[in-house]
């Protein structure tokens, strides 16, 4: 466990937009973190390293898994059990709060929710690219989803965000942003039937910064990264109700200039 400490410390792993933001799980004095008196979930771990965790009561409901492939890994696992124990931890608190201000003002009160699914998205010999689909409910009109990436570094025990891969978000962005928002405006144009020139009187007309995406990195040759997908959730590309839009785009010569040195080899271009 030659890393644990960073992470444990583990940042920048935020969703689409400050507001949707998982914190990332921060370090602990003890093994198990402290949690909220009420039952706790039955896990299911399969023999493979695979977890999942569902539980209901009457404040909430939770639902957590990750695949073996992330399982299998100690120091992984434990970086993902401790984001389980906190998330469950902070949703029991909340719930019950909620329930509370909700009996002492006469008002029905609406079960909470989370729930995180991570998946693969590429494993290479030495690095694996998680996302997590999560989505949350506090009892408003609707939920609200986002993904979140995770790269996990086989050979020095380390968790980051995708962006940290590149000399700095700005000039990844400048490296992709016509294609990304090329395609972006072709999708937003077949969801709203209307063609990308009447866009400018639109609230949601404008590209996205890089600040509001979510960057994951993926494989074609399970060898090398070689290809972006750039995540725009809801309210950020679009109203609530047309939903994500996610783009994805090819490893080019102008990415790879902006990969850090030291990542340089992870990466390849696709043609």
């Amino acid at each position: 466990m030659k890393r644990l400490i960073s992470v444990f410390a583990l940042v920048g792993l935020a969703a689409c937009g400050a507001d949707n933001s998982d914190p990332a799980p921060q370090p602990v004095e003890s093994p198990s973190p402290e949690v909220t008196p009420t039952p706790s979930p039955t896990p299911s771990v399969a023999s493979n390293g695979a977890r999942s965790v569902a539980e209901e009561t009457d404040d909430f409901l939770f639902e957590y898994s990750y695949p073996a492939e992330a399982g299998v890994i100690p120091e992984l696992a434990t970086l993902l059990d401790l984001w389980l124990a906190q998330r469950r931890e902070e949703l029991a608190r909340d719930s019950a709060e909620a329930r509370r201000e909700a009996r002492s003002n006469g008002f029905p009160y609406n079960k909470h929710s989370y729930t995180a699914e991570w998946k693969i998205v590429a494993e290479l010999p030495d690095w694996l690219s998680l996302s997590a689909d999560v989505a949350t409910y506090t009892g408003g009109a609707h939920g609200n989803y986002w993904v979140q990436g995770l790269v996990w570094d086989k050979k020095n025990e380390d968790a980051f965000d995708a962006k940290q891969f590149f000399t700095s978000p700005a000039a990844l962005y400048e490296a992709v942003e016509e294609r990304f928002c090329d395609g972006l405006d072709r999708e937003r144009s077949k969801r709203r039937e209307i063609p990308v020139e009447e866009f400018p009187d639109d609230p949601f007309a404008e590209c996205p910064d890089i600040d509001e995406l979510e960057v994951l990195v993926g494989s074609s040759n399970r060898r090398t990264f070689n290809r972006l997908t750039l995540y725009a959730g809801p309210y950020v590309a679009g109203p609530y109700v047309e939903g994500a839009y996610e783009v994805n785009v090819n490893v080019d010569a102008a990415v790879l200039e902006t990969i850090k040195p030291e990542y340089r080899e992870a990466f390849s271009a696709r043609n």
